[in-house]
């Protein structure tokens, strides 16, 4: 038998064993062997062209409303708890728009849009010092998290890039 074959089976019966392990035990092993990331949920909150942004001490400049998912919270419950927390509104975050993810930071941004008819009064939390609504053009210093994540809230706007086969396999 070649190396190929053996490793084949050796891989095959590997899978195998993995899926009549007990559920904890799976994620057990998952979770020693794969990489872990953060997860957070993310706001745009926009009104006549432009985009509410906070300032907050622990940020590197000015950040989008949003923070990180509890243990078992959905991204939209995770979103709507912080725009709450941190601006004072309760919102109907709808469908996550896109997802930013920083294999670097090892961190998932879920994002999600909402439109305002008007612009509403906002009570700032502790945990933020000032808020203002601006275009991307007149953003100035924004944190490193934030400018990612509207950049691919601009990429999203577009047409998704379908994709394509590279190679046909021979």
């Amino acid at each position: 038998m070649d190396f190929a074959t053996l490793r084949r089976k050796a891989s095959t019966a590997a899978l195998l064993g993995f899926r009549v392990t007990p559920g904890p035990l799976k994620r057990a092993v998952v979770r020693t062997v794969a990489p872990s990331y953060t997860v957070g949920a993310v706001c745009v909150l926009e009104h006549d062209g432009e985009f509410l942004v906070l300032w907050q001490p622990h940020r590197r400049g000015w950040s989008l409303p949003g923070g990180l998912l509890g243990r078992a919270e959905e991204p939209a419950d995770a979103v709507r708890r912080e725009v709450a927390e941190e601006v004072g509104l309760d919102v109907d975050p709808g469908d996550p728009v896109t997802v930013r993810v920083d294999p670097v930071e090892q961190g998932v941004d879920v994002v999600f849009r909402v439109r305002l008819d008007q612009r509403p009064d906002l009570a700032l939390a502790t945990e933020a010092r000032k808020a203002r609504w601006t275009s991307r053009a007149e953003l100035g210093p924004a944190d490193r998290d934030t400018r990612g994540i509207l950049d691919v809230l601009a990429r999203a706007a577009d047409a998704p890039r379908p994709g394509r086969l590279l190679d046909l396999p021979r």
